[in-house]
This record gives structure tokens, sequence and C-alpha cells, in this order.
């Protein structure tokens, strides 16, 4: 199986980026979901982040804005709660890949912001920087999210910035469209363009 990482900030366009895959018959993997579920089925990752950041895990449930009010506004903080649930996350995705496998699929990508720093990196065989400029990835998260300005770029701020990822990823995508379906078409021809490359890529070894 091969497996391609996406990874890069808030609102460049990761998202997009792993539909496309899975539209071109990829198991895709949002590794946010998979936080989210662990944030609600795993006791032991809430203790993890209680313990550390006292406060914000109330009776077994996670306090989420209190959590991303200590985290948003400062690159150390968020690092240090990365450093936490990564393994968690790497572990069920290793899991869900496991199972993609046994069912015959050949390719898989995987979507996460943490994917350099982390254990997910070392499963995939091709890693995938995608960048936007940084108003365009703070307009985005408002009209995702429905977060004020200030909120959202505090969110862009505490992030590694886009040639942190640039430099350790093998392409780069770059997301200056102006609408969806212009990405989503330039995703395609350039995923369609590396897994043809019968040198590295083919998916049907």
């Amino acid at each position: 199986m091969k497996v391609i990482g996406i990874t890069g900030g808030t609102g460049a366009g990761k998202t997009t980026a792993l539909q496309v895959l899975s539209e071109m018959g990829a198991a895709s993997i949002d590794c946010d979901q998979v936080y989210h579920q662990l944030l609600e089925s795993s006791r032991e990752l809430l203790a993890a982040i209680g313990e550390h950041f006292p406060g914000t895990v109330e009776n077994g449930t996670l306090q989420r804005k209190k959590l991303g009010n200590v985290v948003f506004t400062s690159h150390q903080a968020l690092a240090e709660l990365n450093a936490i649930t990564d393994p968690f996350v790497t572990i069920r995705v290793r899991e869900i890949l496991s199972r993609a496998e046994d069912e015959g699929r050949r390719l898989a990508a995987i979507d996460a912001i943490g994917l350099i720093e982390s254990g997910i990196a070392d499963i995939c065989d091709i890693k995938i920087a995608v960048t936007a400029p940084v108003e365009t990835r703070i307009n985005r998260i408002m009209a995702r999210e429905g977060i004020s300005r200030d909120y959202a770029e505090k969110r862009a701020a505490a992030q590694k910035p886009d040639v942190y990822f640039i430099e350790r990823c093998d392409y780069v995508l770059v997301n200056d469209f102006s609408d969806k379906v212009g990405f989503k078409r330039y995703c395609k021809e350039f995923f369609s363009r590396i897994l043809d490359d019968s040198t590295k890529f083919r998916i049907d070894e």
C-alpha cells in the first residue's frame, strides 16, 4: 500500500486534497476526526491532557474552549499538546491502515497538520505540503468554524510557517485558487501525475 501524507496549516486546503484522493480510490484518514473520536473514547488521553493543562478536563470531559484558549495562542503550548496526542493518533491511524490493507486497498491518504513531528511521518511514502496565503487561510477558518477574526488569526499564528512544511515534504500544492472547484481540479491532475510515475509511485505493484 502506498500512503500519501498531507500536511500544512489550518485552512490551507488539506481536507480538499484528501477528498480528491478519496474520490480517486484512496482509503482516506482525517487525523482531526481520529483525534476527536479519541477524546470521546480514550480516558488515558483525557487524563494526560488534564494533567498537563489543568482545568481543561472536568468530570472526564474535555473543555474544548478552555484548551483552545491555551494552545492557540502559544507555539510552545500547541507543541506540548501535540506531543501528548500524536502517539494516540498514530496508533489509531496504523490500525485503520492495517484494516484497509487487509481489505485489499492499494492507496491511502492521511490528512495531519502534525504529520512531520509525529510518528505518522514514518508511515507515509509521499509527504505533500499544502500552502495558501495567510489571509486566505484566516478567512477560510472564520467561515468554516464561525469564529472571530482575532481568534482565527491567533490559531494561524500559533502554527508553523509554510516554509517549515515545504522544507520537510516531497511535494508542494499551492492553494491560491479563488474557488474549491479549481483547487480540486489542480489536485486531481497533480495526484494522477505522481501516482503514474512508474519508477517510484505505482499503486498496482
